[in-house]
């Protein structure tokens, strides 16, 4: 079985539109990087198909303090459905964060997605920490855009040393940190990271972490807490699964990664 804990669509008539923005912000260091999909439903399902993929997690982001009611009613529309999960997602700074994060767990979406960097915020804020909590109160899985981000100038607002902060207010055992505790900046998360609560996912550090690292990581934080993941459409599915296959991973760690982590923080048989 393969879960990709870290996938992105978007609605069909914007999906074009929004990948080609997206593209267009990508920095001339990162260059050229284009999406390996349409950023469409469909898309998605034909991938999964495609790369034997079962389940797959979208992670939807609301990027202004408006969008978090049209984000969740699209979340939940498709949640549930032909392998398809969707997390649900709000702004920090929107003043009725509380009531959203009930109205998420009520519609039966298992937790929620930010992106510091997109919502310009940092991970051990006060406004950011109250939804942490609050959260973990409602046993929802929160999953961060951690360390840097191919589109986004500097400062980085999830660095794995400020995520470590936040392990002062939460327990962190719901906390996905994606892009294996913080992209680029995985020195530090081995300093920050490696063996608290934290989950982490693979998405997008194929190509960017040497073997010899990554291996480290899974090896020093134990693969129970370790989730296979893409960032589809901005890699293809299938390719970190074959990576991940070949190393010198036991296949205990490798039932870990592909799926055995994921269906228990989705609470799914």
């Amino acid at each position: 079985m393969l879960t990709d804990f870290h996938t992105h669509i978007f609605p069909d008539k914007i999906a074009d539109k929004t990948i080609k923005l997206l593209e267009s912000n990508i920095k001339e260091e990162y260059r050229p990087h284009k999406a390996e999909l349409r950023g469409t439903l469909d898309a998605l399902k034909q991938s999964m198909r495609e790369n034997n993929v079962d389940i797959s997690l979208v992670l939807p982001i609301a990027t202004n303090v408006k969008q978090s009611t049209t984000i969740n009613n699209f979340a939940a529309s498709i949640n549930g459905i032909d392998g398809i999960y969707s997390l649900g997602s709000l702004h920090p700074m929107q003043s009725d964060w509380e009531s959203v994060l009930y109205d998420i767990k009520e519609k039966g979406l298992k937790g929620i997605k930010l992106h510091p960097e997109y919502q310009q915020f940092y991970i051990d804020s006060k406004e950011s920490i109250q939804i942490l909590k609050k959260s973990e109160e409602l046993d929802l899985i929160t999953v961060l855009h951690s360390g840097k981000d191919i589109g986004i100038d500097p400062p980085v607002h999830c660095t794995p040393e400020r995520l470590s902060h936040v392990l002062d207010y939460v327990k962190g055992d719901k906390i996905v940190a994606a892009h294996l505790g913080g992209w680029k900046l995985w020195d530090d998360v081995e300093k920050y990271l490696v063996g608290t609560p934290i989950y982490f996912d693979t998405a997008f550090t194929l190509n960017f972490i040497t073997d010899e690292q990554l291996l480290r990581i899974i090896k020093n934080h134990g693969s129970e807490k370790i989730l296979h993941a893409t960032d589809s459409p901005w890699e293809k599915q299938g390719r970190m699964a074959k990576h991940l296959s070949a190393l010198p991973l036991s296949e205990e760690d490798c039932n870990n990664i592909f799926y055995k982590n994921a269906k228990k923080l989705l609470k799914i048989g």
